[in-house]
């Protein structure tokens, strides 16, 4: 079945644009710092699948993951919408700019 809003959305998010107001050294520090973490996380999630884990332990880490993916995803948008959004409603850029956002909260949902 084919999914017909992330056709919507898809090409939207591939145009490869970037911030209009630049993430600040400190932001990106951060940012990565917890993607890291996320990653090491995942590394941990492979070895416990190879070390045949219990299912339960399995489980309640990729439910962390997800925790801490949702958590690094609400940031990004609330950096998107503070910054990017705002500066783009200021230069009356509003309607393409409130139905992206709408379009990219309505694929981070699904996460």
């Amino acid at each position: 079945m084919k999914d017909t809003k992330n056709d919507e959305i898809m090409p939207l998010l591939q145009e490869q644009k970037k911030p209009l107001v630049p993430r600040t050294e400190d932001e990106m520090v951060k940012l990565l710092s917890r993607l890291k973490k996320i990653e090491g996380q995942v590394r941990g999630l492979q070895k416990m699948v190879e070390d045949e884990r219990y299912c339960i332990d399995i489980l309640v880490q990729i439910s962390a993951v997800n925790a801490a993916l949702k958590k690094v995803g609400m940031q990004v948008l609330k950096r998107h919408t503070t910054h990017c959004v705002a500066d783009a409603i200021k230069k009356d850029d509003s309607e393409e700019t409130i139905d992206e956002l709408m379009k990219t909260i309505e694929l981070f949902m699904k996460i």
